[in-house]
């Protein structure tokens, strides 16, 4: 077992992460990756188990590549500002391979995720929450941060005080690198939003960020450019889905 962590406070609950995960039934996500809710100490933790990789990717990962809850840990201490406090992370061995890996952060409360006011056109506050979008991503942006998933539902926001509060999370795959023109406005393109939204967006973002007159269309291209291709892939699945009937 390796262990990363920033705060020995929670040494002994990393130690024994295998038993505490495992008894818990607060699960919020099971898919590739699940994702539960743990309780330490009275305080509320999330825990992040990433999907043991094939041989293949287990020979890449112990060798060659930083494992993707390790790469969660040393992105999140780069930009504290931007994503839950960060805890640890862990790997486990199995055979002299990497087997299981969690990335732990302390939980985030957040009251919705972008996702909500993007379908909802009755959201309450709806276009203020679109300009504070826009002024959290343009400072991610000035940070030189590049979320390769910037999807609703990575992006967390809470309710403080009246203003909102942005927290990202999935945060393994990410670049660090001084954004052009091009590569902000490609960062909006997996929110799937409506064009009037991403120009209430873009139109935000360029009050802040000094571009020519051709962003908010480079928002809305690679936003359509991004629809196409999913689609694309979804018609091209049920047809060979529907061939193999």
């Amino acid at each position: 077992m390796h262990i990363e962590t920033n705060d020995i406070t929670y040494t002994t609950f990393l130690e024994n992460i295998d038993t505490h995960f495992n008894e818990s039934s607060y699960s919020i996500h099971k898919a590739r990756n699940e994702i539960k809710i743990l309780n330490f100490m009275n305080e509320e933790l999330i825990v992040k188990s990433f999907k043991i990789p094939n041989i293949i990717n287990k020979l890449i990962y112990t060798f060659f590549r930083d494992s993707k809850a390790k790469k969660s840990y040393i992105h999140s201490l780069k930009i504290p500002d931007f994503v839950p406090q960060t805890i640890a992370y862990i790997e486990l061995e199995k055979n002299g391979l990497l087997d299981r890996s969690y990335f732990i952060s302390k939980n985030f409360k957040y009251d919705f995720t972008i996702r909500e006011p993007l379908l909802d056109f009755n959201f309450h506050d709806r276009e203020n929450i679109f300009k504070a979008f826009a002024q959290f991503t343009y400072k991610l942006h000035q940070n030189n941060v590049y979320h390769l998933d910037y999807s609703p539902g990575n992006i967390l926001i809470k309710i403080e005080n009246g203003k909102y509060i942005f927290n990202i999370v999935d945060i393994n795959r990410m670049k660090f690198f001084n954004l052009s023109q091009t590569d902000r406005a490609k960062n909006f393109s997996k929110l799937w939003a409506d064009e009037s939204i991403l120009t209430t967006i873009a139109t935000e973002y360029t009050k802040l960020y000094s571009c020519d007159e051709t962003f908010i269309k480079q928002v809305i291209y690679f936003s359509n450019q991004n629809k196409k291709i999913k689609n694309f892939k979804k018609r091209l699945k049920n047809y060979i889905g529907n061939s193999h009937e």
